[in-house]
């Protein structure tokens, strides 16, 4: 993991500020982008969250059915059930 060397204070209600730097180079839009939260360790990990089918676990083709993201192929294969 390569250090930015940018240091941010963590406000009262628990945010801080993702540098136009980073934002710029990651594509990360302000309401567009979801960030997901983890942790690797004693590391808290900010990453573009990218939505995955909730049965085979598949990122390209999801489609979001009643708040539930199904890839192509899951869709297709429950509809022939």
């Amino acid at each position: 993991m390569k250090s930015t060397g940018v240091v941010r204070k963590v406000d009262k209600l628990g945010r801080i500020v993702l540098p136009k730097e980073l934002r710029r180079v990651f594509d990360i839009k302000g309401d567009e982008t979801s960030l997901e939260i983890y942790t690797e360790g004693e590391k808290i990990v900010l990453a573009k969250y990218q939505p995955a089918c909730i049965f085979c676990g598949e990122g390209d083709n999801i489609i979001n059915y009643k708040g539930k993201n199904v890839c192509e192929k899951c869709l297709k294969e429950l509809k022939n059930d």
